[in-house]
């Protein structure tokens, strides 16, 4: 204890200097941040005249994804593909199953890990950071949770964003491991009666961040550097909208005759009329004295600048355009965008989701004995994303049938062309299809063989008998 109290004293991070310092860095990033949207000498604040906001906050980007259609496909598109297929522990190359692989498979049958951990990576996009709650056997009271885990059994996963999850207090102990790192969350869990925040310690959590840089504790927001752009699309989008709403409908002027006077109800009864024309309630009027004629309409398309928006999203964000607004399929150069985006899927499972949650994972899983201890050092399978579909091998078969039948119904191409080159050059078989092929050539040209000494063998053997002279019978008149 007296330990404890020399650290809390002597702490940086509750030094008056200390805090001084930061306080002053904190202002001078917000001052470089502000003169980073300045021109003409300070006259101009970009920011402000184009309508952006200052500072951007969790509730910001959560607004956004709800809402934003645009928003929602950022953060939703490479989580469900980087989580498409599942993943598998796999500790032995063998077919035998061990322990932990079984262990895995039942925790998935009965917790659907890959679907939490899917929604806890989208969490952790929205936001600087995510956590993932582990419903551990020990917490007989709310008040429980504020303790170490300690318990083996696992009876529920439940994932929070940083809305839901305040971090309270850091480790303050430089000699720690885990010096910096969350100490104690504040968590908001919906659907408990009276007050619904309860105090975590951090061994029942599991702190994901996504594309940190010098923190380890908060990452970027996905929606951080394209919050203005998104501002932008709303605007076009939305005002696009607006245009048609009230350009496709032309206005009207009214010219009003010089020898006519209205009354106080001939100017009601066209008042209302006219209401009742711009609410679609009425097509014609009649009226008398005042002649109307419809104004010119001025509707643009919006889809040149639509088209920038998106590119600039799509240049930062490395999701492909095609793939951002859903129309990869029916596109000439979809197959390109296709290999690149299956590519930066399979980065992202190997830079992030292996890396920062599913090992964290399931190495806090086995430090709590929730799992078993791994004999040797586990590896995680992903579903192939460069695999064949079946309706391409198809078409593959059948486009490789016909060069074989053309191949194989000229003689000449195959004094030209020996058949293993053609089968590997031209009909692009993989070396184990290849081998394979060959292997049946073999079989085939050593069978044909046999049976063609077994033939000379059986006409070696056959006994011809010779013809007898007294058989042959030449009739009188012929001779």
């Amino acid at each position: 204890m007296k330990r404890t109290t020399n650290i809390i004293k002597t702490n940086r991070f509750q030094s008056l200097e200390y805090l001084q310092v930061v306080g002053s860095l904190v202002a001078r990033m917000e001052l470089a941040n502000k003169m980073g949207t300045q021109q003409y000498g300070g006259d101009r604040d970009m920011t402000q005249a184009l309508g952006y906001k200052e500072t951007i906050t969790y509730a910001d980007y959560y607004a956004r994804y709800k809402r934003q259609d645009m928003a929602k496909a950022i953060i939703d598109r490479p989580v469900k593909s980087t989580w498409q297929g599942g993943v598998e522990i796999i500790e032995a190359d063998d077919d035998k199953e061990t322990k932990l692989e079984k262990a895995w498979v039942d925790l998935e049958d009965k917790l659907h890990i890959t679907s939490v951990l899917s929604r806890l990576d989208r969490l952790t996009g929205i936001g600087r950071y995510g956590i993932l709650l582990l419903g551990l056997g020990d917490v007989p009271d709310m008040e429980s949770f504020a303790k170490p885990a300690k318990s083996k059994e696992l009876h529920y996963l439940q994932p929070f964003s940083e809305g839901s999850a305040e971090i309270k207090s850091y480790e303050e102990n430089p000699l720690s491991a885990r010096f910096g790192q969350p100490e104690f969350y504040e968590l908001t869990i919906a659907g408990t009666a009276g007050n619904n925040n309860i105090k975590v310690h951090h061994s029942r959590v599991l702190h994901i961040v996504d594309d940190p840089l010098e923190s380890e504790v908060e990452g970027s927001p996905k929606l951080e550097v394209v919050f203005n752009r998104l501002m932008d699309l709303e605007k076009i989008v939305g005002g696009d909208a607006e245009m048609f709403w009230r350009g496709a409908r032309p206005g009207y002027q009214g010219l009003v005759d010089k020898d006519f006077q209205a009354t106080t109800t001939t100017k009601e009864n066209l008042r209302t009329q006219i209401d009742e024309m711009e609410h679609n309630l009425r097509r014609l009027i009649v009226n008398e004295g005042v002649k109307f004629e419809a104004l010119e309409q001025q509707i643009s398309d919006p889809k040149n600048h639509v088209d920038i928006q998106i590119q600039m999203i799509s240049a930062v964000t490395r999701i492909p355009k095609r793939i951002l607004t859903g129309s990869e399929r029916g596109e000439l150069s979809s197959a390109q965008d296709a290999d690149e985006w299956k590519t930066f899927i399979q980065n992202r499972r190997e830079d992030h989701a292996e890396v920062r949650i599913i090992r964290p994972f399931v190495d806090r899983l086995i430090s709590l004995g929730v799992l078993p201890k791994s004999q040797e050092r586990y590896s995680v399978k992903w579903q192939d994303l460069f695999a064949i579909s079946e309706k391409e091998q198809v078409a593959i078969g059948k486009e490789r049938s016909t060069s074989l039948k053309e191949y194989a119904s000229n003689p000449l191409a195959q004094e030209i062309v020996p058949p293993p080159i053609f089968l590997e050059y031209f009909l692009g078989l993989p070396q184990d299809k290849l081998d394979m092929v060959l292997e049946m050539l073999k079989e085939a040209i050593k069978e044909e063989e046999k049976l063609n000494k077994e033939a000379d063998k059986a006409l070696e053997e056959s006994v011809i008998e010779p013809v007898k002279k007294e058989e042959i019978k030449i009739p009188v008149e012929k001779v």
